[in-house]
């Protein structure tokens, strides 16, 4: 019974030293790990609440858009969004709904800064895509053909293929690069495919360019 009451003491006392030489760093670590998970679980709360707000706030947006009101209302509540929550992906469709609303006001400066916003801040190539589309469109409106031509020579996604070469084609009519733009239309007419209505607008732009050469 002694031989083991001796061995028991010398685990305890082995207990002793190794506490002694390593308790701080051990209750440092265990206190690290606790901070940790607490400060994860505070940053997933802090992270669920922020998504909240945004998804509030773009319901209010949603709101506004719906019951057609001012401008300058749309425009405020896509600001909060945009300055309170930019990294969220409703900023970014706060911003392509107020452009929107603001083209549809005749509000060109409004519309092209929130778009230049969303491709400065938006890293889903088919929104950057979309968007660059949109702003080429209103930079045609307003005659500023080279610009809007820089834009749809960039790089995009195929599906957009047709949708680029009919805009393009309108930006090189308009300056009267005719040939150019027939080269255009029949692009957009290939990447198009058979889609009803507005395949049928393409054909017919590419028609008007024939008749005006004979």
């Amino acid at each position: 019974m002694s031989a083991y009451n001796f061995e028991e003491q010398e685990k305890i006392e082995g207990l002793k030293s190794w506490w002694a030489a390593n308790g701080t760093t051990m209750l440092f670590a265990i206190a690290v790990f606790a901070a940790t998970v607490a400060g994860s679980r505070l940053w997933n709360h802090y992270k669920a609440e922020q998504a909240q707000q945004a998804a509030d706030l773009y319901a209010i947006l949603q709101q506004q858009v719906e019951k057609g009101s001012e401008l300058v209302k749309i425009t405020d509540a896509a600001h909060l969004l945009i300055e309170g929550f930019p990294g969220s992906g409703y900023a970014v469709r706060a911003a392509l709904m107020a452009a929107r609303a603001a083209d549809q006001a005749g509000n060109n400066q409004a519309a092209k800064d929130m778009l230049q916003w969303v491709l400065d801040h938006t890293e889903e190539p088919e929104v950057k895509d979309l968007t660059r589309l949109r702003l080429a469109s209103v930079l045609v409106d307003e005659s500023k053909y080279d610009q809007a031509l820089k834009l749809l020579d960039t790089q995009h996604l195929p599906s957009f293929t047709g949708l680029y070469a009919d805009l393009r084609g309108d930006a090189l009519a308009a300056t009267g690069k005719t040939d150019e733009a027939r080269a255009a239309y029949r692009k957009a007419l290939d990447s198009l495919g058979a889609q009803g209505a507005y395949q049928n607008v393409v054909q017919m732009k590419l028609d008007t360019l024939r008749e005006q050469q004979q």
